[in-house]
């Protein structure tokens, strides 16, 4: 017990000084301004023709992949829609007031250019097997774009740890942190809990990324349109105080003068740590899932992609983060109500019961689609490493995990999650620094074209 208290703590002394380091966060945001900059406002100019694509407007069911446009988004949005909608905001705004939630918007807003570009590059140099199956994501962008294998397999080795983590045992007890919001007598069944959950799980990755994909766009949209109607409900009981949350949120994110200038350096620091965290731009991660998308235009899937951070973000976070501040929830922070639980105190106080189980369903639901999804991040990660033998065995493994993480506390296991996050993201952001130029010359392309392609708005 003293080494994994020790380990514990080294672990998460690493995690604070990797992502509380303003010179990681000044490279992952840097790293989407010059993007945004390079590609054109691809984010703004290509927005509309985005929202064409999901909804099949220009899908040719002729083209390679696995699945359709609106599949790889839900799959994608499963890994990112989760803890860090409910948990992460109302840490944010903990830690460096409503503040925060004005610098999340920017790390989205540049995180829309970078998803763009580093899913243009996951279709380009994604590899497909002669069965038609698919793997592609940044160690394929690595090796075939740049030809550098020792990058790629750090990347996948990487990948592959942090989805024992971050992507399963820690969503897995989420879940329990779910469920216990809605029924507390279930803490005594944490083991026969994860049981379930395992068997659950299970019955949908071994199914491969089609089952995954089927799973994620019935899941995603339902709990994403829930738990958005019972935020906008709070909304709606606190109208009156919107205009005031707002100019709350600008006055504490841009205004030293009046709050101090700690107080906007903190949230700065918050806003984009946790904005990072929740949409994942620059991580490599969501790549994977759209790699899979059955296209042989790979611009339309980096559109595609860029409205992962609009979804995650600019909606869900926002809603999230004004609920918070609306009911002033937000001041009532202390030791046993922060993150989640916070959270379901501003819904609670707005709706009373039914708040604990908006924000109790939503993270057990968030959680379950995020395990999912991360599964087949781990078996694209473990195909690139140890080919298709390894695919299987991966999978039981994960899913096996799936029971300690719902039975035993995981303070370690939420560090190394976040060590091996960053990590993964160095060696994806060279990739998209070097080929920056090769996705801009495709996206011009791209638009270039007449209507058979779609045209920028």
């Amino acid at each position: 017990m003293e080494l994994v208290q020790q380990l514990t703590e080294w672990s998460g002394t690493l995690a604070g000084l990797l992502w509380g380091n303003p010179l990681t966060l000044i490279i992952l945001l840097g790293t989407g301004l010059y993007l945004t900059i390079r590609m054109g406002l691809v984010q703004l100019r290509g927005f509309s023709h985005a929202f064409g694509l999901v909804s099949g407007k220009y899908s040719c069911r002729t083209d390679a992949g696995e699945v359709s446009h609106f599949q790889a988004l839900s799959t994608a949005l499963s890994a990112t829609v989760g803890t860090g909608n409910i948990a992460g905001v109302a840490t944010a705004i903990t830690l460096g007031g409503p503040g925060a939630l004005f610098w999340m918007w920017v790390t989205a807003v540049f995180g829309m250019a970078t998803k763009f570009v580093e899913c243009t590059l996951a279709l380009q140099f994604r590899h497909i097997s002669p069965d038609g199956t698919v793997a592609g994501g940044p160690m394929y962008t690595l090796l075939k774009g740049l030809r550098m294998p020792r990058l790629a397999a750090m990347f996948a080795t990487f990948a592959l740890i942090a989805s024992f983590g971050i992507g399963n045992m820690v969503q897995a007890n989420s879940v329990m942190d779910g469920l216990r919001y809605i029924a507390p007598e279930l803490d005594a069944y944490r083991w026969f809990i994860g049981c379930a959950l395992a068997a659950l799980v299970g019955l949908v990755i071994l199914g491969g990324v089609k089952r995954i994909a089927h799973v994620a766009s019935t899941i995603v949209p339902f709990m994403a349109m829930a738990y958005l109607f019972a935020a906008l409900l709070v909304l709606a009981n606190h109208a009156a105080a919107i205009p005031e949350a707002f100019a709350t949120i600008f006055n504490m994110a841009l205004n030293p003068w009046s709050v101090g200038g700690a107080a906007v350096g903190e949230a700065i620091r918050w806003g984009v740590a946790r904005g990072l965290f929740s949409n994942e731009a620059g991580l490599g991660s969501s790549p994977m899932a759209h790699a899979a998308a059955r296209t042989n235009e790979p611009v339309r899937e980096g559109l595609v992609a860029m409205l992962e951070p609009f979804i995650d973000t600019l909606v869900i976070c926002t809603l999230t983060g004004l609920v918070l501040v609306v009911t002033g929830a937000w001041q009532e922070s202390s030791e046993s109500l922060t993150g989640a639980a916070l959270t379901a105190h501003a819904f609670g106080g707005a709706l009373g019961d039914a708040g604990a189980w908006v924000v109790g369903g939503g993270l057990t639901l968030f959680a379950y689609s995020t395990i999912i999804a991360w599964s087949y991040y781990g078996d694209r990660s473990a195909f690139f490493l140890f080919g298709e033998r390894a695919v299987l065995p991966y999978r039981v493994i994960y899913t096996l995990l799936i029971v300690i993480g719902a039975a035993v506390p995981l303070q370690l296991v939420w560090n190394i999650a976040d060590v091996t996050n960053i990590l993964m993201a160095l060696p994806n952001l060279i990739g998209l620094v070097l080929l920056a130029g090769l996705v801009k010359k495709l996206k011009d392309d791209y638009f270039a074209t007449p209507q058979t392609k779609g045209t920028e708005t």
